[in-house]
């Protein structure tokens, strides 16, 4: 039996590819067992505990989002990382790990490579996340979904598959209806408070100018109850479905018209896997402003309009719903050009690819100077604590192979 560990998790731009890749390695074997390591501050634990899936928790802290400081504390319990992270490898038997960033990804990968055992990682994004980044010298793959992020890696590793998405996500030929424009707000798992406050009131403003609209909107949890308020209080109630998380997506996608949206990697593989035209209006204060880069991708391909969050006012959102009604030819040129952007078997792809390492002869081992042969610090107050993103310490300890 074949054991490939997926690790990463916090937010739905993680966890679901890690779960689409799980489900495709299970479908390509189904002997093969399938291992996912997050933390307990994300949305896996409910997510994967759902579904019964087998879900490791280590205890991360971030590197990132603490300042000099967080991250002074982060690297210097980085000598910690290691010997958790080699015994859960070592205890599992794996044969393959996969890290998408986030809080488990780093320490995973890094434990994996110092044990020989192959390593990928996938990144969604157009810019390579602080993780992906720190561990692209020692991985085997680089599954990546924009062909700018390649640039920042080396090539052989390189495999442009896009973003795995799980088996819902298909292709829904779109074909412009009469009556009123069907609006589908995303602000993905997290919800958005800036879309929960604009778009309710750059609707009433389109409804002013005549545009005939319904909406569902996807909130986030315990928003739903404000927004449904503020849909209210404009005259709206009768033509919104508000809900704090929709479990269909692809479902919903099928059913819209336009798409409004944040610009997170998972949510534009979804929309272009469906093939729906779409307005973005990226985080602007995602890691290395990678959201303004996804949505300019999707723009040079004249699948979407993006609209920076500071220019995103109830009146330019109104022109640009307004706008979009008024032309169905333009919304499905634009719904073509998102499904030729798609890319939905990714999963499988990347499934059969690790499956493939996973098979391969194992890497001599990698030695930290800090561990002992069974990967034992020689100082252990620490032991207990993992640390996000612990690539550093490939710089901070180095490390050589084992002979």
């Amino acid at each position: 039996m074949v054991t490939v560990l997926i690790a990463g998790g916090g937010t739905g731009g993680h966890v679901f590819p890690m779960i689409a890749v799980g489900d495709a390695v299970r479908a390509a074997a189904p002997d093969a067992r399938v291992v996912y390591v997050g933390t307990a501050r994300g949305i896996e634990v409910r997510v994967m505990g759902e579904r019964g899936d087998s879900l490791e928790l280590l205890h991360v802290l971030p590197l990132r989002g603490g300042g000099l400081s967080g991250f002074v504390r982060g690297a210097a319990r980085a000598g910690s990382v290691l010997p958790e992270a080699r015994r859960l490898v070592e205890r599992l038997d794996a044969r393959v790990a996969l890290s998408l960033g986030g809080y488990a990804g780093g320490p995973v990968s890094l434990a994996a490579r110092s044990l020989g055992v192959p390593v990928a990682i996938l990144e969604p994004n157009s810019v390579l996340g602080l993780s992906n980044r720190l561990l692209s010298p020692i991985v085997d793959r680089a599954y990546v979904a924009f062909p700018e992020t390649a640039r920042a890696l080396r090539p052989s590793t390189v495999r442009l598959f896009g973003v795995p998405l799980r088996r819902a996500f298909a292709r829904a030929p779109y074909a412009p209806r009469g009556g009123a424009l069907r609006l589908l707000v995303l602000g993905g798992s997290q919800g958005a408070l800036a879309l929960n406050d604009v778009v309710p009131r750059a609707i009433a403003r389109g409804r002013e100018r005549g545009v005939e609209i319904e909406v569902v909107h996807q909130t986030g949890r315990d928003r739903e109850a404000a927004v449904r308020s503020l849909y209210a209080e404009l005259g709206l109630a009768g033509r919104a479905h508000v809900v704090p998380f929709i479990d269909d997506v692809a479902e919903a996608l099928a059913a819209a018209d336009v798409v409004i949206a944040r610009a997170g990697a998972s949510t534009l593989a979804e929309l272009c896997a469906v093939g729906r035209p779409s307005i973005l209006i990226p985080y602007p204060f995602a890691a290395d402003n990678h959201q303004l880069r996804n949505a300019q991708s999707l723009e040079r391909a004249s699948a979407a309009v993006p609209i920076a969050q500071g220019d995103a006012t109830e009146a330019r959102l109104a022109d640009e719903i307004a706008r979009l009604a008024a032309a169905p030819a333009l919304r499905a040129r634009m719904a073509d050009a998102a499904a030729a952007f798609g890319t939905p078997d990714a999963a499988a792809r990347v499934a059969a690819d690790l499956l493939e390492l996973a098979r391969a002869p194992r890497h001599r081992a990698l030695r930290f100077p800090a561990l002992g042969a069974r990967g034992e610090r020689v100082d252990e107050a620490q032991r207990g604590v993992v640390t996000n993103q612990a690539a550093p310490l490939g710089a901070g300890l180095g490390w050589e192979e084992a002979g």
